[in-house]
């Protein structure tokens, strides 16, 4: 039997389906028994770590939301079994209902790159702190602050008491604090 020419197309999924769709694919692949006309289903996601209530919280998060990726060969059935599926939007195309297009071999290649790229890398910290949750002062005599929630340090220079505060009118967080506390 001859090598069928596989390409891959974008599925549109229903945002945060994506995984389901991709179980649910799948299992419709196995009991069509299309395994010959579907080499892989792929959906590009990125590990980061997120700090909550002072634990270190590591998640999966989508690297494009409401999209899957299919190596396919889209012969006879194939096209409406993967659109006929619960939470699959159609596919990816020039126009609407329209038939799917493949990507291009520079789109998935760099994709697929990217995919390589973020399950080698350890991690991404993603923005430590929620306004309105609650932190633990570790030192009382230095100060974290964010620019935009200080409006006093927005706006002209006032003469104060203390003299001159153009030196703190900058963003202080507690990354740039443990470097000058281990340096002194």
């Amino acid at each position: 039997m001859t090598e069928i020419s596989k390409k891959w197309y974008v599925i549109r999924a229903i945002s945060g389906k994506e995984k389901k769709v991709k179980e649910l694919l799948e299992l419709e692949i196995d009991r069509h028994n299309l395994n010959d006309y579907v080499e892989q289903v792929l959906i590009p996601t990125e590990k980061i770590y997120q700090i909550r209530k002072g634990k270190k919280i590591s998640k999966e998060k989508n690297y494009f939301p409401g999209y899957v990726l299919i190596q396919a060969a889209l012969i006879g059935e194939v096209e409406h079994v993967i659109k006929s599926m619960t939470n699959v939007l159609g596919f990816l195309g020039a126009t609407k209902g329209g038939d799917p297009l493949p990507m291009r071999q520079a789109e998935v290649n760099r994709i697929l790159g990217k995919v390589d790229e973020l399950a080698v890398s350890d991690e991404e910290m993603d923005i430590p702190y929620v306004i309105g949750e609650s932190v633990k002062v570790i030192d009382a005599h230095h100060h974290i602050w964010r620019l935009s929630d200080l409006d006093w340090l927005r706006g002209p220079t006032q003469p104060r008491i203390f003299g001159n505060y153009d030196k703190i009118r900058r963003d202080y967080l507690i990354d740039e604090f443990i470097d000058d506390a281990s340096s002194q």
